[in-house]
């Protein structure tokens, strides 16, 4: 039995846009149909903030929900991170505008930009933050508003994505290890980059280049074959770290990318389908908040229980992807 400083899962919240859009209401827009977007992605609808709604407000509600399901206030919370590729600002970050929201200023707060792969950045770096002491508890978030960054007259990316967020809280616990004695905690983690595939799915602007926001582009049949690559490598590496198997896995709880990039990696590693958390059909693709919002929905619906061994995993732009296995 060996003592170590961990982090572990208290809670966690989520928030979407009052506003939903089915595949009718873009279908009567651009030239698409409810069948093509079903077929080829699995998607049903979409949630898209209104104007009052913006990636700080939605993180903000998933915050306090995420708090008032770990049965805490905002004075627990000494590190907040957000990961968005959509913040508020260029800066400040969106960070410290939820920490001024929630009324806990003055500890540690700032954004994560990997895109899809953002939640699984910000987890780790707070949990690393955490087990050195930095702080006893963090809120992580992901949130987004990619319908901003959206080229509306591109059937092709504009049916493939929303608006969200979600939350866990984090605390910092000297525990015994979990990756052999079943408690509850972050047992393994991998991140990875690779800049070379920048030009697959990226956003076309920004400040010190064109002076404007841009909009999103991709080449989706080279993304999924990435995806599958990586999401399939990186996961058999975080098996691996903790020393389990495929078998062990209660849950999957991945990015929220396309039904059939989920479909492919879980076949790749033997992973039954039913063990897979699905929400991209009531979601689309929510970018770094999927991960946390899929996961605060399979806690509260009571799929996922109290010691389940759960797996989260992206892939986003940059190329950006990662894994952490976490047993709740």
């Amino acid at each position: 039995m060996v003592n170590v400083t961990g982090s572990r899962i208290l809670g966690s919240g989520s928030a979407l846009p009052e506003r939903i859009v089915s595949n009718a209401e873009l279908a009567a827009q651009i030239d698409t149909s409810d069948e093509w977007i079903v077929e080829r992605t699995g998607i049903r609808q979409r949630y898209i903030a209104g104007e009052s709604e913006t990636t700080a407000s939605l993180a903000i509600k998933a915050a306090q929900a995420a708090l008032n399901d770990a049965g805490l206030t905002a004075s627990d919370i000494g590190l907040i991170i957000v990961a968005t590729a959509t913040p508020d600002n260029t800066f400040p970050a969106t960070a410290t505008k939820v920490q001024n929201a929630l009324g806990c200023n003055g500890g540690v707060a700032f954004d994560v930009a990997a895109v899809c792969s953002g939640f699984l950045y910000a987890l780790t770096t707070a949990d690393s933050l955490l087990t050195t002491g930095m702080a006893k508890r963090a809120m992580v978030i992901g949130a987004e508003t990619f319908s901003r960054i959206l080229d509306w007259e591109d059937r092709t990316t504009c049916v493939l994505f929303g608006d969200g967020a979600g939350a866990v809280v984090m605390e910092a616990a000297d525990c015994v290890d979990p990756a052999h004695e079943g408690g509850p905690g972050i047992l393994a983690s991998r991140l990875h980059a690779d800049g070379a595939n920048h030009d697959l799915l990226y956003v076309d602007g920004g400040p010190s280049t064109t002076q404007t926001v841009g909009h999103l582009r991709m080449k989706g049949r080279e993304v999924f074959r990435h995806a599958v690559v990586n999401l399939s490598s990186v996961l058999n590496e975080v098996i691996e770290d903790a020393g389990v198997s495929a078998q062990d896995i209660d849950w999957v709880v991945p990015h929220q990318a396309n039904a059939r990039i989920l479909d492919a990696t879980a076949k790749k590693l033997g992973i039954p389908p039913e063990k897979v958390v699905v929400t991209v059909d009531q979601h689309a693709n929510t970018s770094a908040a999927s991960v946390p919002l899929a996961f605060d929905v399979a806690r509260r619906d009571g799929r996922i229980k109290p010691g389940d061994l759960v797996m989260f995993e992206a892939m986003g732009g940059g190329f950006t992807w990662g894994a952490s296995l976490v047993r709740v």
